[in-house]
């Protein structure tokens, strides 16, 4: 993936939301209306960490690339440059997926 046009600021992440699940569990096809948006996502972007009162920087504990769940409500939707991404808050994440190596 190339440059985005779009840095988060602070403890700021992008994400680029996964695709929804087409099919149940049970195999039944779902149509795009009772699809859920998914809450699984790839880390496209981090900010530079929250700035702490010492006037350093906290570290992120999540980095570009990273497979995460997140909160339903998390963060604000934007288009850039044709794609949706999602900017939120690092507290909205709630797990990174684990690679199966």
């Amino acid at each position: 993936m190339g440059k985005l046009g779009i840095r988060p600021l602070g403890d700021k992440v992008i994400v680029e939301r996964l695709e929804a699940e087409e099919k149940t569990a049970g195999g039944i096809v779902l149509p795009d209306s009772a699809k859920e948006k998914p809450k699984r996502g790839m880390i496209r972007a981090v900010g530079d960490g929250k700035l702490l009162d010492s006037g350093k920087r906290s570290e992120l504990q999540v980095k570009k690339g990273d497979e995460v769940i997140f909160t339903s409500y998390a963060g604000t939707e934007v288009k850039v440059e044709g794609k949706e991404y999602i900017i939120m808050d690092e507290g909205d994440i709630l797990a990174v997926l684990s690679s199966k190596d």
